[in-house]
């Protein structure tokens, strides 16, 4: 048994197999004559930007490989030297002042005020 998604009852509903895999608003798939020119397949820019365009510039990608991919025992996150590593030391004083605090309010807030 097929069912479709009927669109006045809200409802799922039985349908046959064309019906079932044929949505509603989509159409049937029309074979195109010539294929569409590749744009990430080539090295050359894509048609109608101008060769100057400011991201167009070379490939980062094989050279980031390399170096995060290279076995020096470091961890992926510290690969890339100091920033790195400031990124990383202030994500953890950040992290551990943050979980005192959340400790202090807490010991603050488990406490009763004390009448005058």
């Amino acid at each position: 048994m097929y069912y479709r998604f009927s669109g006045f009852t809200q409802r799922l509903v039985g349908a046959t197999a064309a019906a079932a895999y044929s949505p509603q608003g989509l159409k049937p798939l029309v074979p195109t004559i010539e294929s569409p020119d590749l744009i990430f397949g080539t090295s050359k820019p894509a048609p109608g930007l101008p060769a100057a365009d400011p991201f167009l510039s070379t490939n980062k990608v094989p050279n980031l490989q390399k170096v995060f991919q290279r076995s020096d025992g470091l961890p992926v996150h510290l690969k890339l030297g100091y920033p790195d590593r400031m990124l990383y030391r202030t994500t953890m004083a950040l992290t551990i002042g943050g979980s005192i605090y959340c400790l202090v309010a807490l010991f603050f807030a488990s406490r009763p005020k004390k009448e005058k």
